[in-house]
């Protein structure tokens, strides 16, 4: 596993007779150290299109200073970014753990040097009374070179001042940043060096500026009256923003940050919903040849995210304890994270999302695409929460109950998922027809995931030899017992509170 670190930091341009200011006085700042000078030596590695630059990603090999090597940096919130690092290496050949990380955007296509920074880098760094360094400001004199073949210029000149969060606050990047511009010093208008280097020679692939297109199209029609919005239009945008999420949370759920699985699983499945519930207005021939993917993707995500759902949930009961069993859980997740990993590797991975792009380029609409959104949505809506209530009514009267409540909470997200797509439209009605058709599936999932637990309890109960972790074992399973039926229970009530589809 790369090493990481949290990098959150601002830019602030400097011309060349700049005066870095003092930096005492600042929020928490008691001390600042003596300046000290590197000399740093990076190239840049990029796809030819540059399709990391276009992402707010970096890639770099860089010697000298103090964290000489390879660094993958990936956005994480408006003013942060993951840096990942590795060991120096072979020059030319990324590391593979690293560009595994970034696969969904390459895709398959050769990572090369795009570009070079020589840097001569003046750091001071401030402390606190206890000697914990809260902030790096660094004064940067950058020579930097496109080296793109042909589209290679000649090198250019800047002077740039990075002020680094250590173990300080926001209050002090905002002193300090205050104090750079009351100086002379203006915040950068660009994230990175190679954006200010390579400028608009950086542009959104096709697949990027197809969502992007997908999504102002809606918004256009709605707030800017051009037009009534169309079904099509509500449909695409949402597809958009799902597939946006898709490779977004991919490194992030590479690297198994906290969430990210679950919330790449979920705009997945909010995919697949889609193409489910708005099947009129979708050609299927292009659409349904991609259900199976999306089912084989969320899959792969799912064993991961039902893994960590079940030993944070025994970890919660049992308050910090660790029993040889939990730990075996906690392999098995481990396991899973790989074989998530490798999946994530496979050309059937990058063939589905190059299909989703395509979706997005040649958005593939029905005839009933072009109807009016306000007219044909509700009754999309509402067709999907009448195959919830039929799903519903069934848990009474089937064979097997628990199969009738999974399919009733699959019911439950179609129809939640359908009316999350109208809200942009049909804005108040549809934002509580998604709340009640979450309620619903909130409670069959907290019944569900106690069925799970009691599952893996009683076989694990039925693994140990020890008496003691078994009679554990037995009371764990009667917890996730009492939960799930109290679950179960609930259900009538909750249902009896929503009111179903009102346009």
């Amino acid at each position: 596993m790369p090493e990481r670190h949290l990098e959150i930091e601002h830019k602030y341009d400097a011309e060349a007779d700049f005066v870095l200011p003092e930096f005492g006085g600042l929020p928490g700042v008691a001390s600042a150290e003596e300046p000290e000078t590197f000399e740093l030596h990076a190239t840049y590695f990029d796809t030819a299109d540059l399709q990391l630059a276009a992402h707010g990603i970096t890639l770099r090999r860089r010697r000298g200073g103090a964290d000489a090597g390879w660094h993958l940096k990936v956005p994480a919130g408006p003013e942060g970014k993951q840096e990942l690092r590795a060991p120096l290496g072979r020059p030319r050949v990324v590391p593979a753990r690293l560009a595994g990380l970034i696969a969904a955007y390459t895709r398959g296509a050769p990572l090369d040097p795009v570009a070079t920074l020589e840097t001569r880098r003046t750091v001071v760094r401030l402390y606190d009374g206890d000697g914990t360094m809260l902030a790096e400001v660094a004064d940067d004199l950058v020579t930097g070179q496109d080296v793109r073949g042909a589209a290679g210029g000649r090198a250019r000149r800047w002077r740039e001042i990075e002020v680094e969060l250590g173990d300080g606050t926001a209050e002090l990047l905002k002193a300090a940043g205050k104090r750079l511009r009351k100086a002379g010093a203006r915040r950068s208008k660009s994230s990175s060096k190679l954006g200010r280097l390579l400028g608009d020679a950086i542009m959104p692939s096709e697949a990027a500026r197809a969502r992007a297109v997908c999504r102002a199209r809606l918004v256009a029609a709605i707030d800017n009256g051009k037009g009534p919005a169309t079904t099509g239009d509500a449909v695409m945008a949402y597809l958009a923003a799902q597939v946006e999420a898709v490779v977004r949370f991919d490194p992030k759920a590479r690297l198994g940050e906290a969430d990210a699985v679950h919330r790449m699983r979920i705009a997945v499945r909010r995919i697949r919903s889609a193409l489910k519930a708005y099947r009129p207005v979708l050609d299927e021939e292009r659409t349904e040849p991609l259900v199976p993917e999306l089912r084989w993707l969320t899959g792969v995500l799912g064993e991961v995210r039902d893994l960590e759902v079940l030993r944070m949930r025994f970890q919660e009961r049992l308050d910090g304890a660790s029993p040889a069993w939990l730990d075996d859980l906690a392999r098995q997740e481990s396991t899973a994270y790989r074989r998530l990993n490798a999946a994530l590797k496979e050309p059937r991975y990058f063939a589905l999302l190059d299909e989703l792009d395509r979706l997005m380029a040649e958005p593939p609409l029905a005839e009933a695409a072009a109807r009016k959104a306000r007219k044909e949505l509700p009754e999309l809506v509402t067709r999907s929460w009448d195959r919830m209530g039929r799903a519903y009514a069934s848990i009474a009267i089937a064979e097997d109950a628990e199969v009738a409540r999974h399919e009733t909470r699959k019911a439950a997200k179609r129809a939640r998922y359908a009316a999350e797509l109208a809200m942009p439209v049909l804005g108040v009605a549809a934002k509580r027809v998604a709340k009640d058709a979450k309620r619903i599936q909130e409670v069959l999932g907290g019944h569900q995931d106690g069925v799970i637990a009691m599952e893996y309890l009683k076989a694990a109960a039925a693994r140990t030899g020890d008496p003691k972790e078994a009679f554990d074992l037995g009371v764990l399973y009667g917890w996730e017992r009492c939960a799930a039926e109290a679950a179960r229970d609930e259900l009538s009530v909750t249902w009896s509170q929503t009111l179903g589809p009102a346009f």
